[in-house]
């Protein structure tokens, strides 16, 4: 067996070289104003200023729009589904009774 005293050494730089590097990470994230993160990759200490909360009220206002946009697409497309799809006599069909009825 090779002797623990031997290792020793390098074990104690590998572990100083690794304390060492999450402090200094640690630092340049504390400098440049990031965040930083908690063992469950959750805020420490989270940034609440009224720019942000705004933000967040624009893009939640912007999400909104978009799925009520995307929800009338999807039904457009389902017309122009069922359009292809559909059999031609029965679309013949529908024409004519469109005619029918504007006339």
């Amino acid at each position: 067996m090779f002797p623990f005293e031997a290792f020793a050494p390098v074990v104690a730089v590998v572990g100083v070289l690794a304390v060492g590097g999450w402090i200094f990470t640690t630092w340049l994230r504390i400098k440049n104003g990031y965040p930083l993160d908690g063992a469950w990759g959750q805020a420490v200490y989270p940034q609440k200023n009224e720019e942000l909360v705004e933000r967040i009220k624009l893009i939640s206002q912007e999400n909104a729009q978009l799925r009520a946009e995307l929800g009338s697409v999807k039904d457009r497309l389902a017309n122009v589904e069922r359009i292809v799809t559909d059999s031609s006599h029965a679309l013949d069909r529908e024409i004519e009774a469109l005619r029918l009825g504007k006339n």
